[in-house]
């Protein structure tokens, strides 16, 4: 262990700036080698250091930019997530599987729960189709947390498996954070090649995932790794000087967004980080650096109207984007100058106590002087401290508060629309409190809540979006997932130095309150996870696989790991890989658990001949067989809407192949009501009308809580002359969507009914208004009302 154990303070210790910041090493606990053992050639010690580190980043952008094709509501798309849930079901399926095979046969595998239990989430999901509103969203819905399920239990193996690997998921995060900040300000340094989809609001930050507080979170998770990575006493001492200019395009890339909500959870995760990282000196300088040197590009944006409003012509946005990406590289190369100062006077310069001391109470009377300026000028103004507060507190809970612009000025305003789909959620929840109304049946549900005529998909919280979506059932398995979570990621990192035991927090004792590189790190881990959390409170990030992949990554990792136990002795020469053992795990020279034997390939140890444990081989072919099962099921929706696509594109030339290709899009997706209105409108083509007419009823009883299926039956009933048929389904359609625009655009040339439509509907709209909010189902509300 004399390899590992720093020499006492009164020692010389020649300082290096080229290789790390610490003039000491610290001493280190379970962490493994910065690389395979000396002698090996140098790409191979190049590859086995970062390659795992490229693929983590690799994975995660191409996650981003694939469920953003388009530009668009990224990981809302069918085409582009039934892409990425594949290749994560069946990616993270086969890894797991040979992961689970290749453990030690004698290690306990940690943070099982969590995962299991997550899986049980996605499986309520996928139950919720029995009485979900809209079955085939539920479906959907599931697929996604199933794929979700198998990136944390790869990332609870892999813990297990390669736990020295940790820099690797951590790093990669920071990468993957570090590539979508540069894409989304190159999309305003250039807005005519890469901004062409900005129309509307341009000015915020929004690619590439066609959200702008998913631009603003994936900056948020970003920017603790980059504090991390600047403020470690161990790694390449160039490696943590980018920190320094990472950091910097990250904030500025938040602040650009208008993320109201990324900004917040990023002070909540720093401040988090802060409490429980013995590294707040160094942290404090990277951010401070980071945050003069994005202030100063962010005050010359928020002064520039070309890049702050929506008026401005497309010349002078590239004009303006220019000299903006002129300003951003400036900042670039100052930051990195900045960062390799830093790392040179901290390897060269330590601070005794009493300096630190001082240094501390500055930085900590830094933000009680920033409160106490913001308490003053509240109280300065025109309705003082307790109006401002008041009103701004009234307008963050009013549904009906006016929604800010999304200028500079937004970062400063607290109303928001979320009150009203909260509101809404809310309202669905007390109807049905049990189980909900189906996995992604808030976005059907809430047309019978809502009182303004907005298409939203989400509830823009997790919570209230669980709460009407699966009930207290739903809500329950969650908080018992977060706190198996929360228990398995104690375990490994014990926060404040203390852990639970015979229900009480105790303090920890000896060298387990040693805060070695990857204790650090997997805190820095806990700390991405909270700050995406409480982000996913107020929105629905969760739904961009980016984003969340990176969170549940951590998160795995963190609940995998299990407790941190000392470094083994180095094998000698020519040992065996299982020479030493501790703790009755196997490892390598490196802390690495390891198969017996085996040897060593870019860092990782391939499998011996030595026979694989047989249960937990069994494990393994199920995980494999569930993978492919998991996949064909994902597989399925965008299969039935290629159907229905080619079925319409053949309607006009090839009844035939149309009725073929239609009948194939609800065989593969038998939930699905749109595919049944494919199939109704090729056989009203094809002139079979009773089989279209029960076609449009199948649709209205699979999904008779939907709006839609109403529409399409009363629309049919209207073509084929049947007025008062068509009216009861209208009818149902306007109770379960009061604020839709009136569904019956097309009877204008039917004399008949345009005479009665105007009268009707207006009572029609009076009755629904007055109306009960709907009981125990809506589905079946509607049913009784307009279904003839």
């Amino acid at each position: 262990m004399s390899s590992s154990v720093a020499p006492p303070p009164s020692a010389p210790v020649p300082a290096s700036p080229i290789s790390t910041y610490a003039p000491t090493p610290e001493p280190v606990i379970g962490q493994a080698p910065d690389g395979p053992p000396r002698g090996r050639p140098g790409w191979q010690r190049l590859a086995a250091s970062w390659w795992p580190t490229l693929l983590v980043a690799a994975v995660l952008c191409a996650l981003t930019f694939v469920a953003g094709a388009g530009l668009t509501n990224g990981g809302l798309n069918l085409g582009p997530m039934t892409g990425v849930e594949l290749g994560l079901t069946l990616g993270c399926g086969l890894t797991a599987a040979a992961a689970l095979a290749l453990a030690p046969p004698e290690s306990r595998l940690y943070g099982r729960w969590p995962a299991m239990l997550l899986v049980a989430f996605a499986a309520l999901s996928a139950l919720s189709v029995l009485w979900s509103v809209q079955p085939d969203a539920s479906w959907q819905d599931a697929s996604r947390l199933f794929a979700y399920g198998a990136v944390m239990g790869l990332a609870v193996l892999l813990a297990r498996v390669a736990p020295g690997r940790w820099s690797a998921v951590l790093g990669g995060v920071v990468l993957a954070s570090a590539i979508v900040c540069g894409y989304a300000l190159l999309t305003k340094v250039f807005p005519n090649d890469l901004g062409g989809e900005q129309i509307t609001y341009y000015a915020r930050l929004r690619e590439p995932y066609g959200y702008w507080n998913a631009t603003g979170l994936a900056a948020a998770l970003g920017a603790i790794g980059c504090v991390w990575l600047g403020a470690r006493r161990s790694g390449h001492a160039l490696v943590s000087a980018l920190a320094f200019p990472a950091l910097g395009v990250m904030l500025v890339t938040l602040l650009l967004a208008y993320s109201r909500g990324a900004l917040a959870v990023l002070v909540l995760g720093l401040a988090l980080w802060f409490c429980m990282v013995p590294l707040r000196l160094r942290g404090a300088l990277v951010l401070l650096t980071a945050a003069f040197g994005a202030g100063v590009v962010v005050a010359w944006d928020f002064a520039t109207p070309a890049l702050t409003t929506n008026t401005a012509t497309l010349a002078q946005r590239i004009l303006a984007g220019h000299q903006l990406g002129v300003l951003l590289a400036a900042m670039v190369v100052a930051l990195t100058v900045a960062g390799l100062g830093v790392g040179f006077v901290l390897d060269s310069r330590r601070l005794v106590a009493p300096a630190r001391r001082r240094v501390g109470a500055a930085l900590i009377g830094l933000p009680v002087l920033a409160v106490l300026a913001l308490v003053v000028a509240l109280a300065a103004s025109q309705r003082g401290l307790y109006g401002t507060v008041s009103s701004d507190l009234g307008s963050l809970t009013n549904p009906n508060a006016t929604v800010p612009s999304n200028g500079p000025n937004r970062l400063t305003a607290l109303a928001s629309a979320r009150a009203a789909y909260w509101k809404e959620a809310l309202e669905i929840f007390a109807d049905h409190p049990a189980v909900g109304v189906g996995a992604a049946g808030y976005e059907t549900a809430r047309l019978r809540y809502r009182s303004k005529p907005v298409n939203v998909a989400q509830a823009h919280g997790f919570v209230v979006q669980t709460l009407a979506d699966l009930g207290i059932v739903g809500l329950a398995l969650v908080l018992v997932l977060l706190g198996a979570w929360l228990v398995a990621a104690g375990r490994s990192t014990h926060p404040f130095n203390r852990r639970w035991r015979r229900w009480r927090w105790r303090a920890l004792e000896g060298p387990a309150t040693h805060y070695s590189p990857e204790r650090v790190g997997l805190l820095t881990m806990i700390c991405v996870v909270v700050t995406f959390g409480i982000h996913s409170l107020v929105d629905w990030t969760w739904y961009s696989p980016g984003l969340a992949c990176a969170a549940l990554l951590c998160a795995g990792w963190v609940a995998g790991r299990g407790p941190l136990t000392p470094e083994p002795e180095p094998e000698p020469a020519g040992a065996g890989a299982g020479a030493g053992e501790r703790g009755g795990q196997p490892a390598t020279a490196g802390g690495r658990p390891s198969v017996a034997g085996g040897r060593l390939w870019l860092g990782v140890r391939l499998p011996s001949a030595a026979p694989i444990d047989p249960l937990r081989g069994a494990a393994a072919i199920a995980i494999v067989v569930a993978a492919l099962l998991a996949a064909w099921a994902e597989w399925q929706p965008q299969r039935s809407a290629e159907a229905s696509n080619e079925a319409l594109a053949l309607a006009g030339s090839d009844p035939a192949g149309a009725l073929s290709a239609a009948m194939k899009a609800v065989s593969r997706d038998p939930l699905s009501a749109e595919a049944l209105i494919t199939l109704a409108a090729v056989q009203q083509g094809t002139g079979d009308a009773t089989m279209a007419r029960a076609t449009y009823q199948r649709a209205v009883r699979l999904q008779p809580s939907n709006p839609l299926t109403w529409e399409a039956l009363g629309e049919y009933d209207l073509r084929s002359d049947r007025p008062a048929a068509a009216l009861r389904a209208l009818r149902a359609a306007v109770y379960l969507n009061p604020q839709a625009v009136d569904p019956r655009a097309e009877i204008a040339s039917n004399e008949e009914l345009l005479t009665l439509q105007d009268d009707y509907l207006q009572a029609l709209r009076a009755s629904a208004a007055a109306a009960p909010r709907p009981g125990a189902s809506v589905g079946h509300r509607a049913d009784r009302r307009g279904h003839g």
